[in-house]
């Protein structure tokens, strides 16, 4: 698989930590005790919440199913190993916490990946996902048409029928809150938050400061309204319960 496939198919991993993270970071702080817990980050990529979980706790490891992400990443970074996210090579209830940041849309089965997060989750532990919204009137993943792949941001992508969309974006998937919290039925536990957030701008920022200020202001304000559910990112917290019976 060529650089460019693996982009197109695992997606694009962060390389600099910048506020969007940050603004992150904060709400999985928000909602998660992460001072000395057991932490799992499931498709790290290049390690950056990792890196930023350890500044809390020294049991933090990542997996990825990406050999050559895994070997940057393990430069500087211990307890990093290569792993499906269906198939996490831990033993059962291990983690007092799991995230999957951006992964669920990039994984060959998506449901058997948030069965094996719960697996390796001690009860009473919580998974954190972050996974793309199917309101969010932009498609940023890019698309396929014409025989190539189009990087780039497209608009009404996700508002397409099922079939007409898996046509363009064949890819990656997006989430409706329906078919996110599907995922998690069967499984012994609750929801405790279900959100959708906007991006971070980070990018508009650094070209056009007072924009991006702008529209942070903006459609932060809206993730406190009902709007918020055309945001770009479902935001959920999963709680094992404490009984398995």
């Amino acid at each position: 698989m060529t650089a460019q496939d693996k982009a197109i198919v695992l997606g694009h991993p962060s390389y600099v930590w910048r506020e969007g993270q940050e603004r992150r970071f904060e709400l999985i702080r928000r909602w998660v005790p992460l001072a000395g817990a057991r932490i799992l980050d499931v498709g790290c990529g290049l390690g950056l919440y990792v890196r930023r979980f350890r500044e809390l706790s020294d049991q933090v490891y990542g997996v990825d199913i990406d050999a050559v992400k895994v070997r940057q990443a393990s430069q500087t970074l211990a307890n990093i190993g290569q792993a499906a996210a269906e198939c996490l090579p831990y033993r059962d209830e291990c983690f007092d916490v799991v995230l999957a940041h951006e992964i669920l849309e990039h994984v060959t089965d998506d449901r058997a990946a948030v069965r094996e997060a719960y697996r390796v989750l001690r009860p009473g532990g919580r998974l954190v996902v972050f996974a793309p919204n199917r309101l969010y009137p932009f498609e940023t993943h890019g698309i396929c048409w014409g025989a190539k792949y189009h990087f780039g941001n497209y608009p009404l992508v996700n508002y397409l029928p099922d079939r007409l969309r898996t046509r363009l974006c064949p890819h990656v998937r997006a989430y409706t809150r329906k078919s996110l919290r599907r995922l998690f039925e069967a499984l012994a536990g609750r929801i405790l938050v279900h959100r959708c957030i906007f991006p971070g701008y980070d990018n508009i920022a650094a070209r056009r400061p007072c924009l991006g200020k702008f529209l942070r202001r903006v459609t932060y304000a809206l993730e406190r309204t009902p709007l918020q559910f055309v945001g770009l990112s479902h935001f959920i917290v999963y709680e094992k319960s404490l009984s398995q019976a």
